[in-house]
């Protein structure tokens, strides 16, 4: 698109008066995502809101060990400092058939596994707690640990508390299911070596039979617990008589023992759906965002599609032993919130069941793991990349697959726009810094450029369309430069707006940092000096 084209298009939007001017959003040096409108104002032409997908990486666990089996999930994972965590229940679930039936069930427990890289994982052997006479295993947590709550090892999440004032013998925190009906807490110095907490629960309004979980938000200091619902139901202090379908709940709290009334999370235009986890945190590159994966819980009725899925015979067999355990499937859904209550959700599926032709399709799979980690890319060259990681192969055979996903930086949505240009102009920001750098992606043809403009949105001298060189390339942290210079500073602590110009583009994030000289490049048009002559070889 050219300037002209985008003077013209500018001209479409009507003009904004100052004393109509929307109040300023103080974004700081924060990164902002294109998860959301939130801080959009107008868009034009062909840019809108994509959603994008994980890429099936390798397998990196098969959950083969005895105490393991076919019914492993809701697992947790996270990067302590120089160490990769992973929590997982163990069990194992007969009524699917014979090759369900070569292994025996066994009491729920709950397994450890570690990283180096977040990409190769093992199992590493703890010698903590008896399964079948022996202790070698990687089992932290099995119904004895917790007898006094009657804690139940198969809804349980882990991870650590980044409350600074968070005592160091109780760094490493877990929600556990128990008695009377509740969520309760386990704590840990290590990681490893956990106890009860206290013996009431912490949070009783809730159905619990999921993965719950809790964190701290740094943003807002404060900790803040999600956790499974029906949408009615009934609780007489030691059971849940559910109806209605599953959904979410969530409470604040200062000090994970007293939580504020909770409250049911909100949807901007989702229809009622049933969401068997939740797996919310804040987005560790962006904590004031929180992002929600989702699995999405589908009960289909039995069909000539039902039986061109794979597994038929597996199917039947379940289906027998319970009609849903056979027609039920899962996927994987992605929201984001930035007040932790109300919800954008996507309402196409975020992680599909896939073309595989052996064990997918099944209730329990696509299964997205609580929590994210940074890893190296591949090609080594290309920058760090996120890794996720979800389950395969629920419910056939002797085990469950743990898959990685990955994903570009900030990469889930991108304000996108086609080969015939698109453009988005924010709402008036506040920031601080000295450059704009933005998280892009061009074809070889395709370009970027920004446009800083006051709050009323006249273009600023200097920082006007013209006055940006097309942007192309792929970068996490690319510079804006105008007229070859990145320095914003003085348009710092006043109301701006940016306006982005997109052609054929993608647009993941952007954000103000600390002011950087800009860089003395290489003239190629600069003649090139001649090479000196060698001096004569003495004789």
């Amino acid at each position: 698109m050219s300037i002209l084209m985008a003077a013209l298009l500018l001209s479409a939007w009507p003009a904004a008066d100052a004393a109509d001017t929307p109040s300023a959003i103080a974004i700081g040096s924060r990164r902002e995502l294109l998860v959301d409108d939130v801080l959009f104002d107008r868009l034009a032409g062909k840019a809108q809101l994509q959603l994008h997908h994980p890429v099936p990486r390798e397998v990196v666990l098969k959950t083969d060990a005895p105490w393991e089996g076919n019914a492993c999930g809701y697992p947790s994972v996270f990067q302590d400092g120089s160490v990769y965590r992973m929590y997982y229940h163990g069990g194992h679930y007969r009524h699917g058939g014979a090759a369900n039936e070569q292994r025996p069930e066994h009491p729920w427990v709950l397994c450890y596994a570690e990283s180096d890289d977040g990409i190769h994982w093992r199992r590493p052997e703890l010698g903590l707690c008896d399964f079948e006479g022996s202790k070698k295993n990687n089992i932290v947590l099995i119904p004895e640990t917790a007898a006094a709550i009657q804690g139940d090892p198969a809804h349980t999440s882990v991870f650590k508390d980044l409350n600074p004032n968070c005592p160091a013998d109780s760094r490493y925190k877990c929600v556990i299911v128990g008695k009377p009906h509740g969520l309760y807490l386990l704590v840990s110095a290590d990681g490893i070596h956990f106890r009860v907490a206290g013996d009431k629960p912490v949070i009783t309004q809730g159905a619990f039979d999921s993965e719950n979980l809790a964190f701290w938000d740094s943003c807002r200091g404060e900790y803040r617990a999600y956790w499974r619902i029906f949408t009615e139901g009934v609780a007489n202090g030691t059971e849940w008589r559910p109806s209605g379908i599953r959904a979410i709940r969530t409470a604040t709290s200062k000090d994970l023992l007293n939580w504020t009334e909770p409250v049911d999370v909100r949807y901007v235009d989702s229809p009622p759906q049933q969401l068997y986890t939740n797996q919310i945190q804040p987005y560790y590159r962006a904590p004031h965002i929180f992002m929600g994966f989702p699995m999405r819980y589908t009960e289909r009725s039995w069909s000539d599609s039902m039986t061109q899925l794979p597994g038929l015979e597996a199917r039947v067999a379940r289906y027998k032993a319970a009609p849903r355990y056979g027609t039920a499937v899962t996927d994987g859904l992605f929201m984001t919130s930035r007040d932790g209550t109300l919800f954008r959700r996507w309402n196409e599926a975020f992680l599909r069941p896939g073309p595989r032709q052996q064990g997918s399709w099944v209730y329990g799979d696509n299964l997205i793991f609580w929590g994210m980690v940074e890893t190296a890319s591949s090609p080594s060259d290309a920058p760090n990349e996120l890794s996720l990681f979800a389950t395969e192969d629920y419910w056939q055979g002797n085990a469950v697959s743990f898959r990685r996903m990955t994903m570009r930086l900030d990469g889930f949505v991108s304000l996108a726009a086609s080969a015939e240009g698109g453009e988005l102009v924010t709402r008036p920001l506040v920031f601080e810094g000295g450059n704009l750098t933005l998280n892009a992606s061009t074809s070889g043809a395709g370009h970027i450029r920004v446009e800083i403009q006051d709050a009323a949105g006249k273009p600023l001298p200097g920082y006007g369309l013209s006055d940006c060189e097309e942007i192309f390339g792929d970068d996490v942290a690319r510079v804006v430069r105008w007229r070859k210079s990145g320095d914003v500073r003085p348009l710092a602590g006043a109301p701006v707006r940016l306006h982005f110009q997109l052609n054929d583009a993608d647009l993941y994030a952007f954000q103000f940092v600390p002011y950087a000289p800009d860089p003395v490049r290489p003239d190629p048009t600069a003649p090139t000096p001649p090479t000196p002559e060698k001096p004569a070889a003495t004789p």
